[in-house]
């Protein structure tokens, strides 16, 4: 596997990301227009409304498919960099620390994290001004 760095950590998923999202969009714009076509037509208009709504349940479900898990990977997330930093300063995370920059900081390697942390609190750095901080990046090859 590669080494990550800053440029290189974001992940997609071919399938997911490229192929359901453009087969969803492709649906979505069919069911659009013969929606549109059966109004106009005055023909099966509660087939096609149908269509529709089934068409954005199923974007909804791909899009809650996706967020559900990210947010209980944040959560983890969450939890082991705050046993990291106990570990390494005796205490737990500053409570100011959003999720979005704990996240960016678990890319920090031991020898950075806690200043890094300090510093993000004082500065309110942004998740990618904390990324871009990073001097010795900390690969995380697990996030989904």
């Amino acid at each position: 596997m590669e080494n990550q760095t800053y440029k290189t950590h974001v992940r997609m998923d071919p399938l997911y990301h490229y192929v359901l999202s453009v087969l969803l969009l492709a649906s979505f714009v069919v069911a659009i227009i013969n929606m549109v076509r059966s109004i106009n037509a005055e023909n099966n208009v509660l087939q096609s409304v149908l269509l529709l709504l089934m068409t954005v349940a199923i974007i909804i479900i791909a899009i809650l498919v996706r967020l559900y898990p990210l947010k209980s990977q944040d959560r983890a997330i969450r939890a082991e960099e705050n046993l990291r930093h106990y570990v390494l300063t005796g205490k737990l995370l500053n409570p100011s620390l959003s999720n979005s920059q704990i996240i960016a900081l678990r890319f920090a390697d031991e020898q950075e994290f806690p200043s890094l942390c300090e510093r993000a609190v004082k500065e309110n750095l942004k998740p990618n001004e904390i990324k871009q901080a990073i001097v010795n990046w900390k690969a995380d090859n697990n996030r989904v």
